[in-house]
């Protein structure tokens, strides 16, 4: 699973961007600046990853089933979660 940081506390702030961000196409450990906004592709994660954050309680878990990702909202930060990179679907 490959995981996208995006740098904001601000939910519609990264609603704005994420379109971009997923339009990207960031490389493992590469970091950009988009729209005002920090993001970084932080590589793979581990499946028990998602197990591991949803049950913390300063953790928001998020679908997006029409794209096949789940974000992660906690801190000042959005985690992307993408299955598979090639399964993304940008709308």
């Amino acid at each position: 699973m490959l995981c996208i940081t995006v740098y904001t506390a601000d939910f519609e702030l990264f609603s704005d961007v994420l379109e971009e961000v997923l339009k990207a196409d960031l490389q493992e450990d590469e970091e950009r600046e988009l729209s005002g906004v920090t993001v970084i592709n932080a590589g793979e994660v581990p499946e028990h990853y998602l197990q591991k954050m949803s049950v913390k309680p300063d953790v928001v878990v998020m679908r997006d089933n029409d794209r096949n990702l789940t974000i992660l909202q906690h801190g000042d930060m959005f985690e992307i979660i993408v299955p598979d990179a090639k399964s993304v679907v940008t709308v």
